[in-house]
């Protein structure tokens, strides 16, 4: 039995209005269109769904029992795309890539104060300095340096310009000096960072009289994380280079010491970026929002 289902719409509409005009009034059809679709679908079906008269449609008991089937699905169905269409509460699953060096991002008052805000959002942040496509991997957005994100992406600024910064702890500096210029970082214990076990070390970079240049160091302890790397500095364990706000409370209770200063300049800083996306979903504008309120 092969069935349009595209007429039980009209159907539901005659057993609900009890008159073929007032259905091809509702469905915006003519009632020659509603007679000649009903009279399609008790062909197909093999038995009469209704009863007419001059005035007045009423269901069969094969009718009844089809509307029973039909009525209460194809219900459901719209209330849902009604739902889908108007609903304004953020909800659903929100998946995000962050790089590992966003503190910001990752320190944890921005993510809670988002999650109390939209209580209909499920968040799921994946921590990563692999540079792969978003949208192929399934993310709603990302959170990476302006820098490096790629062109075709709108990018938000979720920080204020961000700066380098390189420290050493007290006791090191007691023990071995500070470097006077960065090419100085040779002739030292450097504590450095890569984001993956078959990368290079980052190279540091600096500036001088507006001329961007970059130091090799050969780091004694290398590491993807940067709570080792803080935490090997603390310990006097060499020195180290990572943005200004890992480092900043140390530096300010004096446990770390900043030093080349001169050569660090700011640079734009940390941005949430997705998709250029027509109708976004009401989760990711609520992530927008949210970001743009908390700057």
């Amino acid at each position: 039995m092969k069935i349009d289902l595209n007429l039980l719409p009209l159907f539901l509409a005659v057993a609900e209005e009890h008159n073929f005009r007032a259905a091809a009034d509702r469905l915006g059809v003519t009632r020659s269109a509603v007679s000649q679709g009903m009279r399609r679908l008790e062909d197909a079906l093999g038995t009469a769904l209704v009863m007419r008269t001059t005035r007045s449609v009423r269901l069969t008991e094969a009718g009844e029992q089809l509307f029973e089937a039909v009525s209460r699905p194809l219900c459901d169905l719209g209330t849902a795309l009604e739902d889908i269409a108007t609903e304004n509460a953020p909800r659903g699953l929100l998946r995000i890539a962050a790089t590992s060096i966003a503190e910001t991002f990752l320190s944890g008052p921005f993510i809670a104060s988002f999650a109390a805000a939209y209580p209909g959002v499920t968040i799921d942040v994946t921590v990563t300095d692999e540079e792969f496509d978003i949208v192929a991997a399934g993310y709603d957005a990302g959170i990476r340096l302006g820098e490096v994100i790629e062109q075709d992406m709108i990018a938000i600024p979720l920080t204020r310009e961000q700066r380098e910064m390189v420290v050493a702890s007290p006791a090191y500096l007691a023990a071995h000096g500070a470097p006077a210029h960065p090419r100085d970082l040779v002739h030292h214990r450097c504590i450095g960072w890569r984001p993956a076990p078959n990368v290079a070390p980052y190279r540091w970079e600096f500036e001088e009289n507006g001329v961007p240049f970059d130091v090799a160091v050969e780091p004694q302890i290398t590491t993807n994380d940067l709570r080792l790397m803080l935490r090997a500095a603390l310990a006097g364990g060499g020195i180290t280079f990572a943005l200004e706000e890992t480092f900043l409370p140390f530096v300010e209770n004096g446990k770390l010491v900043p030093l080349l200063e001169d050569f660090l300049p700011p640079f734009p800083g940390f941005f949430v970026y997705f998709p250029q996306r027509r109708n976004m979903a009401p989760k990711m504008r609520a992530l927008i929002k949210h970001v743009q309120d908390s700057r």
